[in-house]
């Protein structure tokens, strides 16, 4: 892998890690134009993942911050019996749905019927190779869709009144099963997807994209160790195969774009600017849909 393969890829990861397009989908499709192998070099594709988790903990710091602080209170309330579900903080409320919230990505270890030896979570290498892009096409188009829906929900709750702030555990389930099937179907936006479930929800999009960033955080660094590990399990040196410079300037590139990625969807989000993501991910999932028939 050279330095230009290595920016572009750190760019498209950075990007679509956390904008509402599919990091996945179009990780796949840039492997396909670039000719890269990412099963092959599936160490750079954990570092490009490591990049994008510096950039959410970079931008949400405080938040991240505040979460330990609180968890640490809990454990020493429960230590001494003050503990109680009543009346909880903000960020104590958090800390229980986003526990909640993570539960279902253990569903992605039970085994599909009929596949021997294969998981949900290994769905995911498969609809990502060139084989299955239509795959990657149909749920780009499905991320445009969500995206809708979640937008119209969103203005018709801000009309009745009906928003809130806090997450309940219907909502934080509802999510994690959504991340669940992000995780699966390579072009399902998984920021994108849980963004819209929670707005359908009732909760205000401001919040469900905070809560969607800070959930990726230990489901992209649980998706980066088992990589880790399976790409360490080979008799190749990853690093002496890819090189180390590409890897740093890959690492680099998509955190800081990840950076400038979070903080763009932020004000395009509170500028009700979505509808850009909506006509992309249904032009691009519509071309994908095309072009792997017609190959």
């Amino acid at each position: 892998m050279n330095i230009i393969q290595s920016i572009i890829l750190g760019i498209v990861q950075g990007l679509t890690e956390f904008l509402p397009v599919s990091s996945s989908g179009h990780l796949a499709l840039t492997k396909a134009l670039l000719g890269v192998d990412l099963e092959s070099n599936l160490f750079m594709n954990v570092m490009l993942h490591i990049g994008t988790l510096v950039a959410v903990l970079v931008v949400y710091r405080k938040l991240v911050w505040n979460l330990i602080k609180e968890f640490i209170s809990i454990i020493s309330d429960i230590f001494k019996g003050k503990f109680t579900f009543k009346n909880m903080s903000h960020d104590r409320n958090m800390i229980f749905m986003l526990i909640i919230g993570l539960l279902p990505l253990f569903l992605l270890f039970v085994p599909v019927p009929f596949l021997e030896d294969t998981n949900f979570k290994d769905l995911a290498e498969i609809f990502s190779s060139s084989e299955y892009l239509w795959v990657v096409g149909v749920s780009l188009i499905l991320t445009s869709l969500l995206l809708t829906t979640g937008i119209f929900f969103n203005k018709n709750n801000l009309k009745k009144n009906k928003i809130r702030k806090r997450y309940n555990v219907v909502d934080s389930i509802c999510v994690g099963i959504t991340q669940c099937f992000a995780a699966v179907l390579s072009g399902l936006s998984r920021s994108g997807s849980t963004l819209a479930v929670a707005q359908m929800r009732g909760i205000d999009k401001q919040a469900a994209l905070d809560y969607s960033f800070v959930l990726g955080i230990p489901s992209i660094f649980a998706a980066a160790v088992l990589e880790l590990k399976d790409a360490l399990s080979t008799d190749v040196n990853p690093i002496n195969d890819i090189g180390i410079l590409p890897i740093v300037v890959g690492v680099a590139v998509s955190a800081v774009v990840g950076v400038l990625a979070i903080k763009l969807f932020k004000w395009m989000l509170s500028k009700d600017r979505m509808f850009i993501f909506v006509i992309y991910t249904a032009v691009l999932g519509v071309a994908t849909v095309v072009t792997s028939i017609v190959k």
